[in-house]
């Protein structure tokens, strides 16, 4: 798998996902390669937030990397469920695998987050990312699952809750709540 990586794919890809290039979205969600790269995404952007609020050390990074990963296909799975099962249409379409891939790339603009660390500024680039994210997921959600703004907006809240609390159940069962929510 490592030799079939393209980083340049991957760079361009996320540049056009953070720029809500609506052909890479679709490109993206079609590809079974662009799983391996939408990790690479979600790893990049969890190690960028583990610098940029630095204080938290290595083992914050290796924690964030984990939760990041953990949130990443808990939201993509229960918002496939919500916006198939729930709110779609007759007309909703798109896999699982590909709203995986996609919410992943989608996870790009908070690589801004590597500039939290900047003393009394770094708050708005981590301001700024989370907003950038939240709209780059719901893009994703209505161009791979064909649904409208709308619906992919109530799909992602209602999966954004749903994941919460499952997380937040996983974390009262197993006491580690507070290092999977920092994740999302």
């Amino acid at each position: 798998m490592a030799s079939s990586l393209d980083f340049n794919r991957i760079i361009q890809r996320s540049i056009a996902v953070s720029q809500l290039v609506q052909r890479t979205y679709r490109e993206i969600a079609v590809d079974p390669r662009a799983t391996g790269e939408a990790a690479i995404v979600v790893v990049a952007v969890a190690i960028a937030s583990g610098i940029g609020g630095a204080a938290n050390g290595f083992g914050g990074i290796v924690a964030g990397v984990i939760s990041a990963f953990i949130s990443w296909l808990l939201f993509a799975a229960v918002a496939w469920f919500f916006g198939t099962q729930l709110f779609g249409t007759p007309t909703t379409h798109g896999s699982r695998d590909g709203l995986i891939r996609t919410l992943g790339y989608a996870k790009a603009p908070a690589l801004l987050n590597l500039l939290g660390f900047i003393p009394l500024i770094g708050w708005i680039f981590g301001t700024v990312a989370w907003v950038w994210v939240i709209i780059t997921s719901l893009f994703a959600i209505r161009q791979v699952l064909g649904l409208s703004t709308g619906r992919a907006i109530i799909t992602a809240i209602v999966a954004a809750i749903a994941s919460g609390i499952i997380i937040g159940l996983v974390g009262i069962i197993f006491g580690i709540g507070f290092v999977l929510v920092g994740g999302m």
